[in-house]
């Protein structure tokens, strides 16, 4: 099985073979309500370079375990006006060849039709739905329903005590979705057994 872990913002863990990667680091301070980050892990990958996705010095890397992971990226951009505003962003997808994910980072347009072709089918999607400086709900959901994920997982919005106070609240998207599953912990373990759903995690580091 793969294990995605919720860091915060749009952090994540995923493990699988014992190798762990980390994407979209925060900065110290960078997004209210967060605490710092004190991981370990094999690799780190950030879809830019803003503060909030990618503090990469914030990961101790270790070294020893062979990845299993094949990993593919889709270049887009973090605003509507082809990075006038924010520059780019990178898709990352991850494969371990039996498990497809993808994380989305700041997607800030819309896709090419052979970039959604890239996307359909994903095991799991983490997506970013709160509007300002990437998609927001109502366009996050719509991509989500074309892009037939079997779990979409929320992240990039904003808290009654944590994130961007511009950003939507994850409430704004889980409105427009019939199959939510709100999780008490932040992980989920993605076996073929998982059914379809819309996946609310708790970052466990929220101060």
């Amino acid at each position: 099985f793969m294990k995605i872990a919720y860091l915060g913002h749009s952090c994540f863990k995923i493990t699988s073979e014992g190798y762990e990667i980390i994407l979209d680091p925060y900065q110290d301070k960078s997004v209210p309500g967060y605490l710092p980050l004190h991981e370990q892990a094999d690799q780190v990958l950030c879809s830019h370079e803003h503060r909030d996705h990618g503090a990469a010095d914030q990961v101790e890397l270790r070294s020893g375990v062979i990845s299993p992971f094949v990993v593919e990226t889709i270049q887009t951009w973090h605003d509507e006006q082809g990075g006038a505003l924010r520059g780019e962003n990178t898709i990352h997808i991850l494969d371990d060849g039996h498990t497809r994910i993808a994380h989305l980072g700041d997607l800030g347009c819309q896709l090419l039709p052979e970039q959604k072709e890239r996307l359909r089918k994903l095991d799991a999607l983490l997506l970013p739905v709160g509007g300002f400086y990437t998609i927001d709900a109502e366009q996050a959901k719509a991509l989500a329903e074309e892009l037939e994920a079997r779990v979409v997982i929320p992240m990039h919005y904003r808290g009654s005590s944590f994130g961007y106070d511009v950003i939507g609240s994850v409430d704004a998207y889980t409105d427009l979705c019939t199959d939510v599953v709100r999780y008490s912990g932040n992980e989920l373990e993605l076996t073929a057994e998982t059914v379809k759903q819309t996946a609310v995690l708790t970052a466990r580091n929220r101060a």
